[in-house]
Formats: C-alpha cells, sequence, structure tokens
C-alpha cells in the first residue's frame, strides 16, 4: 500500500434505507420497476465522490468499498434465535432493489463486498483492523451507533446526511463512556431494534455510570451485590447471563474470513462510459446528464446495459402521477417506513446550531456562479424570494436567498435601494448584480430539472418568478408538507415549524423593517441585515424539508402529498395569473342598489325601535333589543355588553320578532356593499385589468381551498342581493364563462362511506335525493310530495352533514324543537347506517387522534378527548364531518391537477379561471364552448383514482353564459 493510505469504508446498508426514506417512492417509466431506492444512493454515493475535500473526512480516499449486509440469518443467531426477530419485513418495493444497488456500485467502479453469515459493520470491523495493521487510516461512512465500539486514533465516523464527524468525544456524548466500553455499554442496555435484551430497568445513562464506576462488565456483575438500589441489584444478579450473551450479540467481529484483502479496494478511476450505461438503464436522465458532464463521457453514444432483476414482475401499470417526476421516474403509491427513523433526523436536524451571521452576500457573478454549481452538485436547493408587497402579481423582486446544505445559505441582493428610493432621491445600493444578468444566471438553474427546488409557500415565489419569465420548476413545498402530515395540530407558517421542529426562533420581519407607519419596503432594509433575514429563511425551510419529507413515508402520506397536494401548486399558480375580469359598473350599479335598500331598512328599523340609532353600534342596538324592548334570549359578553351576534339576532328572527329581522337584512347588504360592490374595484390589477384572487391549499383542516384578497368563496348565492354580485364577474369579449358544479358532492360521499343503500340506489337512479328522503321519513310517494315536506328533507339531509341540532332545524324550518328532534330521530331510524358511520368515526378520532378521507388525508383533532364538554363536542362535530368535507374537497383537488392536461389534449383553449368549493370557473372561446363543457364535466365526474372510485356517480352541472351567475 501507499504511504499513509486512507480507506473510506461505507456502510451500504445504512445508505439504502436513508436513500429509500428520503425520497417518495419512484418507478421506472415504461415498466413500473421500483427505483426510489437506486436514484437516492447512486446520488449519495456521486456527491460523497465529487467531494474534493471529502466533506468533514478531510481527505482524498486511496482505498474505498461499500459493505452490504448479506442475505439470511447469522452467526448471532445461533447466539440468540430471537435475534432481530421483530425487525419488519423489507418494503416489498425495496426487495428488487437491493441487487441493482450493488449494479450500482460496481459501476461507480468500486468493491460491493458482503460475506454470509456476517453483519456489514462485521466486515467493516474487520477491514478496520486490516487497515491499521497496514498503517492506513479508516473513515467509516455511516450513522450506526454499532460502529462507534470501532473509533479511536485512526479510525473516525463521518455522517454525511448530518455533515457530522464523530470522534472520541462524539462516542461520549452518546455514550457516556470511551469508545472501547461501547459494548459493555450495549450489554447492558440491550437494543429493542435488533431485540438484544440487555439487563431489564438499565438505559444508556445508567448503564454509563455503572460501567465507568466498575470498569467492565464482568466486574460490575462481580460486585452486584454491592450496588444499593434493591431492584437495579437484584436485574443484575438475575439477568447477568443475559447480559453476556447481549455482550456477545453487541460485539463486533475483527476476524471475518474475507476473500479480498486491503489492496483490491485500490480507488479506480470513474469509468464514465460503464456507469453512464448503469444510469441510462435505471432512466435515469438528470443523473446521466450530469454525470457525463463531469466525466467528459458522450452519453449519446453508449446503450445502456442489461440488468438482470431478480424476483420482480412488472406490476400493473400505475396511474401517471400529475406534477414534477424525480429523476425521470413516475411517483409510486404504497410508501412503508419506519416512524423512528424519521423522527431520529428530526431530532438529529435540530440538534444542529443556527448561525445567521456566517451567511453570505452575493455581490458578483462568480461568486453567484458558485452557488449555482452547488445546487447543480447537490441535486437540490432551497429558495426564496424577498419582495417590496406581498401581491405576488404587482410585486417586483428584490432579491432571492439559496440553501443547499444546513447552515450553508446566502442572499444575492438585486434591488436593494438607498435613500428613500425613489425618483427624487437615492438609488440603487452599491454591491449587486444587475438584475437582467442574475435572473439570467438564476433562470437556467431554477428551471433545471435535475434540481429539487425547495420552498416554503411557494405558490407566491413561483407567481412572483412567472413574471420574469422563469417557471420554478420542481418544486416541495414545506408548508404543504407540514399541512399534509399535521392538519389540525398546528399552524403551516415557517416560523412555528421552525420553533416547533428546529428549536429555533427566526428573526422577525419587524426586527429589519419596523412596524407600523414607519415599516419600511424590503428594497429599503440594508443588506448586511436582509442577509441575516434572507439566507436564515433559505436555511431554515431546508432543514424543515430534511425534517418533514422523509415523515411521508413513515405516516403512509406520499399519496396524497404527491397527487393531490404538490401538482395543485403550480395549477392554482396559473389561475391566479389569469384573473378574472370584473364589470365596474355593475359593481357600481348594485353598491348604488344596496345603499337604497339599506337606507329604506334604516327607516323601518327606527321606526321599529320608536328612535333613531347607529344600527351598526352593538351596544345600542343591544340596549334596544334586550334592555329596552326586552326581548327573550338576552346574553351578555365578558365586556357587559348584550351580545348582537349573527346567531342571536337570526334565532330572535325565527321566533318571528320584526326588529331583529330587519337588522339582519340591513347587516347583509351592509356586508356585501363594503365587502363586495365598493371593495372590488380596488382589487382590479392597473396592468392586467382582471381581479386576481389569491388561493390558500392549508387554511383549512379538510384540505378546502380558501381565498383572500379578494375572498371570492363567501360570495352568498342564497340570496337574490348575493347572486347579484356573481353578474359583474364576466367573460372578455368573444368568450364565454363556464361554471361547472358538483351536484350534492358531500352526500354523495356520506352515502359511499356509510353504506347507506338506500340513498346510493338513488344515486344510481338518478332520483330527486331530497324527495327520495321525504319519502322514506314520511311515508310520501315521490310523486305526490309538495314542496314543504321536500324543503324539510333536505335540511335534515345537509344538516346532518354538519352535525345539526334539534334546536339549529328548529330555526332552520320554523318549527318547535321537540318536531325538529323527532324528525332527527326520524331520519336515523330510517338511515341506520348514518348514526352508526357517525358513532364509529367519533370512536375512531378519539382512539387515533385523528380521521381520514378516501384519499388518505389525515385530519387531526387533537382535543378530542378534552375534558371541556364543549369543546370535545365541537370536535366530535368536526370530526364526523371531515371525512365528507376532505373527500369532496379532494376529489376537486384532484380533478384541477388532472383538467389543464385534459383540455390540452381535447384541443380547448380554455382557462381555468376560478375554483368555489365545488364548483369550478372556466373562460373559452365560444366556439369551444359545447366540446369544453363535455371535457371539463367527463374530467371531475371521473376525478377518484381508478382505486378509490366511490360506490355512487359523481354528477356535474354545467352551463355556459356571459356572466358568472347566468352559468351557475
Amino acid at each position: 500500500m501507499a504511504e499513509k493510505p486512507h480507506l473510506f469504508l461505507i456502510d451500504g446498508s445504512s445508505y439504502i434505507f436513508r436513500a429509500y426514506h428520503a425520497l417518495p417512492p419512484l418507478t421506472r417509466k415504461g415498466d413500473g420497476l421500483p427505483v426510489g431506492a437506486v436514484s437516492g444512493f447512486c446520488n449519495m454515493l456521486w456527491k460523497l465522490l465529487q467531494e474534493k475535500e471529502n466533506g468533514l473526512a478531510g481527505v482524498d480516499p486511496s482505498h474505498i468499498a461499500v459493505i452490504f449486509d448479506a442475505k439470511g440469518h447469522t452467526f448471532r443467531n445461533e447466539i440468540f434465535d430471537q435475534y432481530k426477530a421483530h425487525r419488519p419485513p423489507a418494503p416489498e418495493d425495496l426487495r428488487p432493489q437491493f441487487g441493482l444497488i450493488r449494479d450500482a456500485v460496481r459501476a461507480f467502479n468500486i468493491e460491493s463486498i458482503e460475506l454470509e453469515g456476517y453483519e456489514a459493520d462485521d466486515i467493516i470491523a474487520t477491514y478496520s483492523e486490516m487497515a491499521l495493521d497496514a498503517g492506513a487510516d479508516v473513515t467509516i461512512i455511516g450513522s450506526d451507533k454499532d460502529l462507534m465500539q470501532l473509533v479511536r486514533p485512526g479510525v473516525v465516523m463521518v455522517d454525511t446526511m448530518k455533515n457530522k464527524r464523530i470522534e472520541e468525544a462524539e462516542v461520549i456524548e452518546k455514550f457516556g463512556v470511551a469508545p472501547d466500553k461501547v459494548v459493555e455499554v450495549q450489554a447492558l442496555a440491550g437494543d429493542s431494534v435488533d431485540n438484544i435484551p440487555g439487563v431489564p430497568g438499565i438505559g444508556i445513562k445508567t448503564a454509563a455510570l455503572l460501567i465507568n464506576e466498575f470498569g467492565d462488565l464482568e466486574s460490575l456483575l462481580a460486585g452486584a451485590e454491592t450496588i444499593k438500589q434493591k431492584k437495579r441489584r437484584e436485574n443484575l444478579i438475575e439477568f447477568a447471563d443475559q447480559a453476556r450473551v447481549s455482550k456477545e450479540l453487541v460485539y463486533l467481529k475483527r476476524d471475518v474470513p474475507l476473500a479480498l484483502g486491503i489492496d483490491a479496494l485500490f480507488r479506480n478511476e470513474l469509468d464514465g462510459p460503464k456507469l453512464i450505461a448503469f444510469l441510462k438503464a435505471m432512466k435515469f436522465t438528470s443523473m446521466t446528464r450530469r454525470i457525463a458532464e463531469a466525466t467528459d463521457t458522450v452519453a449519446d453514444a453508449i446503450e445502456p446495459c442489461d440488468l438482470d432483476i431478480v424476483g420482480w414482475e412488472p406490476p400493473q401499470k400505475v396511474a401517471a402521477v400529475e406534477g414534477d417526476s424525480i429523476e425521470g421516474a413516475d411517483s409510486a403509491q404504497g410508501a412503508q417506513g419506519p416512524v423512528q427513523l424519521a423522527d431520529k433526523i428530526a431530532a438529529d436536524i435540530a440538534k444542529l446550531p443556527i448561525d445567521n451571521s456566517s451567511y453570505q452576500t452575493v455581490r458578483t457573478m462568480e461568486e453567484l456562479t458558485h452557488w449555482l454549481n452547488e445546487a447543480k452538485r447537490v441535486g437540490y436547493v432551497s429558495v426564496d424570494t424577498e419582495t417590496d408587497s406581498l401581491d405576488a402579481m404587482q410585486a417586483n423582486l428584490v432579491g432571492v436567498s439559496l440553501a443547499t446544505e444546513p447552515g450553508k445559505a446566502c442572499y444575492i441582493p438585486l434591488a436593494h435601494v438607498t435613500g428613500e428610493g425613489d425618483m427624487f432621491g437615492g438609488g440603487l445600493a452599491e454591491g449587486q448584480i444587475p438584475i437582467t444578468e442574475a435572473v439570467t444566471a438564476l433562470k437556467a438553474m431554477l428551471e433545471d430539472p435535475s434540481i429539487l427546488k425547495i420552498g416554503q409557500n411557494l405558490k407566491y415565489d413561483t407567481l412572483l418568478l412567472s413574471r420574469y419569465d422563469i417557471d420554478l420548476a420542481p418544486l416541495d413545498d414545506t408548508l404543504l408538507l407540514s399541512y399534509v402530515l399535521d392538519a389540525g395540530k398546528h399552524g403551516h407558517g415557517m416560523d412555528e415549524l421552525s420553533e416547533l421542529w428546529l428549536d429555533h426562533k427566526p428573526i422577525p420581519f419587524k426586527e429589519i423593517a419596523g412596524t407600523g407607519k414607519k415599516q419600511i419596503t424590503f428594497d429599503k432594509v440594508e443588506i448586511d441585515k436582509a442577509t441575516a433575514y434572507a439566507a436564515e429563511d433559505a436555511d431554515v425551510t431546508l432543514r424543515l424539508w430534511m425534517v418533514l419529507k422523509p415523515r411521508l413515508a413513515a405516516d403512509h402520506m406520499v399519496t396524497v402529498y404527491e397527487r393531490l397536494e404538490r401538482p395543485l401548486l403550480p395549477v392554482l399558480r396559473r389561475m391566479e395569473a389569469r384573473g378574472i375580469t370584473v364589470d365596474r359598473q355593475i359593481l357600481s350599479g348594485l353598491s348604488g342598489t344596496f345603499a337604497q335598500g339599506m337606507a329604506r331598512l334604516e327607516e323601518e328599523i327606527h321606526a321599529l325601535a320608536e328612535q333613531s340609532f347607529n344600527i351598526g353600534s352593538p351596544k345600542q342596538l343591544g340596549d334596544i333589543l334586550f334592555g329596552q324592548q326586552g326581548l327573550p334570549g338576552g346574553k351578555k359578553t365578558k365586556t357587559g355588553a348584550w351580545s348582537t351576534s349573527a346567531s342571536v339576532l337570526e334565532d330572535l328572527a325565527a321566533e318571528g320578532h320584526e326588529l331583529p329581522a330587519r337588522v339582519v337584512e340591513w347587516r347583509q347588504l351592509s356586508k356585501l356593499k363594503s365587502t363586495y360592490t365598493d371593495a372590488l374595484p380596488g382589487f382590479i390589477n392597473p396592468q392586467t385589468k382582471r381581479v386576481h384572487t389569491s388561493y390558500s391549499l392549508a387554511a383549512t383542516t379538510t384540505g378546502r381551498l380558501s381565498s383572500s384578497d379578494p375572498n371570492l368563496q363567501n360570495i352568498p348565492i342564497r340570496t337574490e342581493a348575493g347572486r347579484k354580485i356573481r353578474t359583474a364577474f364576466v367573460a372578455t369579449p368573444g368568450n364565454k364563462l363556464i361554471s361547472a358544479d358538483y351536484s350534492q358532492i358531500e352526500l354523495r360521499v356520506l352515502a359511499h362511506m356509510a353504506d347507506i343503500g338506500q340513498l346510493k340506489k338513488a344515486f344510481d337512479e338518478g332520483l330527486d335525493i331530497h324527495a327520495m328522503t321525504a319519502s322514506e321519513m314520511f311515508n310520501v310517494p315521490i310523486e305526490e310530495m309538495d314542496s314543504a315536506t321536500r324543503r324539510r328533507a333536505k335540511a335534515i339531509n345537509f344538516g346532518i352533514i354538519y352535525g345539526i341540532s334539534a334546536f339549529g332545524l328548529a330555526n332552520q324550518l320554523g318549527i318547535s324543537r321537540t318536531e325538529a328532534k323527532d324528525y332527527i330521530d326520524m331520519y336515523f331510524t330510517r338511515f341506520p347506517g348514518i348514526r352508526t358511520y357517525m358513532e364509529d368515526t367519533k370512536t375512531a378520532a378519539r382512539e387515533q387522534g385523528y380521521v381520514e378521507t378516501i384519499f388518505g388525508r389525515k385530519i387531526h383533532y387533537p382535543e378530542i378527548n378534552s375534558k371541556n364538554p364543549n369543546m370535545k363536542a365541537f370536535q366530535e362535530r368536526a370530526a364526523i364531518n371531515a371525512p365528507i368535507q376532505g373527500s369532496a374537497a379532494d376529489i376537486i383537488r384532484r380533478a384541477m391537477v388532472r383538467m389543464e392536461g385534459a383540455l390540452v389534449e381535447a384541443g380547448s383553449s380554455a382557462r381555468m379561471l376560478l375554483q368555489v368549493h365545488d364548483e369550478l370557473i372556466f373562460e373559452v372561446a365560444e366556439a369551444e364552448v359545447d366540446n369544453t363543457i363535455k371535457v371539463v364535466r367527463d374530467t371531475m365526474e371521473s376525478a377518484p383514482m381508478p382505486a378509490l372510485q366511490l360506490s355512487v356517480p359523481l354528477k356535474v352541472d354545467a352551463a355556459a353564459a356571459d356572466n358568472w351567475d347566468e352559468a351557475h
């Protein structure tokens, strides 16, 4: 061997499982071969080989090998037949990848080593001894705690995933003893994962204290009688032999009979054509391109190699996944992954310190090029934009921050100004790359399909960057990851997630920009302060991604994220960019009409009150209703004033009291006027002349979208005044608006989930569901049904979904509570499956803490077992409704994801503009209306995936007109 050689021993088994759980399950295009772990493994190995300094190792290896666990039992099973007995079998989609990963190692021109009867750790231990005897240093690439017993002068461990070097100090921090005593501690503490028994009642800390006191296991067992604590003394005596067996199990052999000596592990040059042939066979297109460039290999001239894939049969074709694929592969369903790994990663990431004084300000193209190359090398990058406005359609790009590793982040200032920054004073601050040059360079990286872009609430960034001709893709959004994993548990903003997962409070915006009237826009923030703030955001977001992404597989939420959330993000971005035309004249006319109606109602209210007062004042109104007129049901708030909430006034109106009834009408008109007809013109974009609402994917717990600035989802449609506002939303000349609305989708979902035969039959036969329900309840033939009876059944049908009470139904129908209770009881008698569903759902929520939609979305209710009866009842009602509303929301999300492709395939130029609960609105040329309606209806009605088809048909009502109201 050469003078002072250096041997790298890579724990291949650790690499495999980290690679498998780091990415969503992937399958090779064409035949469905699982390749996610292979892709991740190749990326990790390539990154390791490309590190000139090999990260924390500090050297280039002269010798290298990847060590794997062989199949079957090892000598440890002869010592203890229950060794690793509790380990679950490898996930089904991982098994065919084991052989491919060994092929990958050989394609990298590295020895792949394993030996039947021994574990990878024993082989690593043996090679470590051989290397030390030959005068070489050893770096073990891995994180397995069992390998820490090998650490000594000349042998270190490097955990590349956590960017951590493990020497004696780190081992002592972990086990409380030096490396040569680790085996003694493990023998006492045991290991539940590997089913090593140890001594009951003794953990790592206690074991360390005992070994530090007695020196070793045998001395401890010999002196066990002297231990004062009774239970500990008894256990050490009773389980002494068990501890000795445990020591045999944890001790790594140093004398494995290996066929290859150290010299055979010499690091060979990379064989470009050989590696490219393998990568092309796997269809890893972006990695093929990246490695071809690095090795000066002409990839087009190389044919894929043949691979013998043992024990794998092509599955039935998996439905293509909408959204961005990774490494040219499709995402597959059915991730299986240990929660322990995800928890360990989260704990390890949380330990890494965050130092925002270490971030770099990028001021030259040379520095920017370095960061772009880093992103290319790593294969992913965290991205965040800084702007001068929260409106992505009008904001200006001020700077961009990037992060490629925890603690490794930068800020690229582009439009910071000095002074006031306006035409009368100030100008661009010095030390910034011209924005056109920077945007051009960034565009190439941000659009590179081989680099995953990671961000927090990326819809804003994608919309902003689209105005600079940058199509940001592929994407991972930490806000959406958190939402999919923990809806209902907590918020999903970056600051909250940072404190929750990283135990770090990011710099508040007000700290650098001020508050209130003195708050400045980001372009006026000093660049040094901007760097600390912006780069920290990118760094924190990258760490959150590292914490949250593995949990997708661990929590079985890959399908929800990959098929509903991630692919919807670019769809919404395009919808927001399109906007919709609003007619100012119609709005102005409606404002006048509403003002007249309010004036008329004001006169009537004052007459009924027999005095003039401020109707908008809750205090004055309350004093009149309950203090002067003595109306029933009055209750005071914490401030001592009478409550005049909407529910209070509506209850009084339902009981026939005219004054509160008129106030309810006045309030409705006042809200419509102030919220819509007066406000909407202010939302018209001066450049596009259209209104651009903003959709939030993570604002509700059930998966329903919400819209803001302006909120178009709360426009009332059950009142004539509310419907009039929709007439102001119009098609441009030569076009029509199409409204496509799911018919009674939540009742259909309920019929499916609760398996209600009568409802399913009615939907199958296309019957009037409310008339059918009335017929079942009141024994009236459908053909003889009167409107009042049908109205009662309709109120109950929809009320049941939302847990309506007898009091609520009584108010809605204007009947007594006793009669309303009789109706509800009769409903459950006729449809017993619904009550069973409700009780089963509550039970599941109490036991699990969450409920699920038909797509597998989890909606958490952490307070459902609260001792507060009001809170508990509220959470139970919400839990009953959530699977129904959430499934309906998932269905329309799925339809939206598939819609744009379906329209293009059908040759339609229609553009999807709005989503309002169960309704989608499109704008299309008049000549294409009929064809587009057919495509839209077919796509929406077939939205559930084949494996999740409802047992009742979905029905979509669709029509076209010049304005939204007429089309609905």
